[in-house]
């Protein structure tokens, strides 16, 4: 119908250090038609990640913090460069740094993280081998809100990987990781359609509060 416009896209904004193998599961369900939104900014704590190829370069935002006077004014540029992009969700995909206070707050409510763990348990970093050195039966992957509190954020959904006897932290990694690409796109579905919400810090999905985590099941 002539003179009838589109409705805008969501919008999203990604922080990575790494590889962006989940910035690419984002971008390639958006491709695909599976995730109606729209990438409007990487940004990264490390300007030769490869992640920042993957995005036009009107798109790719970064720095390093070792070039500012301290961590919470890297913080204020880098928020200072997303708020400019406008971005309805902000995805903590793979971003290596802990987030300050401020840098949190400001984006609170709107923001979430893809942990390589079941949360609660292992929270912070080399989450395979604890899994393992754990004698944990399931290991998996968690979307969650991102809080002040490393990791501690309401926990939206989850996706788990049997343990095998012949687990290394490697072999477990490339497991989980497989399933990291499949439960981020699903989340964001949810995020971008209005389905889901923060309040009182917990996860509201739906009207309803998630008491416990949407545990997700997904082929191999």
């Amino acid at each position: 119908m002539s003179g009838v416009q589109a409705s805008p896209l969501p919008r999203l904004a990604v922080l990575c250090s790494g590889r962006g193998s989940n910035l690419d599961a984002i971008l390639s369900a958006i491709s695909a038609g599976t995730l109606d939104a729209e990438v409007v900014g990487v940004f990264s704590d490390k300007p030769a990640c490869t992640a920042l190829q993957h995005v036009a370069p009107e798109l790719r935002w970064s720095a390093k913090p070792g070039d500012f006077p301290n961590r919470a004014s890297f913080e204020q540029a880098m928020g200072d460069a997303i708020a400019a992009a406008r971005p309805d969700w902000i995805v903590c995909a793979g971003y290596m740094r802990i987030l300050g206070n401020a840098f949190v707050e400001r984006f609170r409510g709107r923001m979430l993280n893809v942990h390589p763990s079941l949360l609660p348990r292992h929270r912070g970093l080399d989450t395979h081998r604890h899994a393992l050195e754990a004698g944990d039966r399931e290991h998996g992957a968690s979307i969650h809100f991102v809080i002040p509190e490393l990791d501690a954020g309401a926990v939206i959904a989850q996706v788990a990987v049997p343990m095998q006897a012949t687990d290394t932290p490697q072999t477990l990694a490339a497991r989980v990781l497989v399933q990291e690409h499949l439960l981020l796109p699903e989340v964001l579905r949810w995020a971008v359609a209005g389905r889901l919400h923060e309040r009182d810090s917990t996860a509201i999905l739906d009207g309803h509060t998630l008491f416990t985590p949407r545990r997700l099941e997904f082929a191999e």
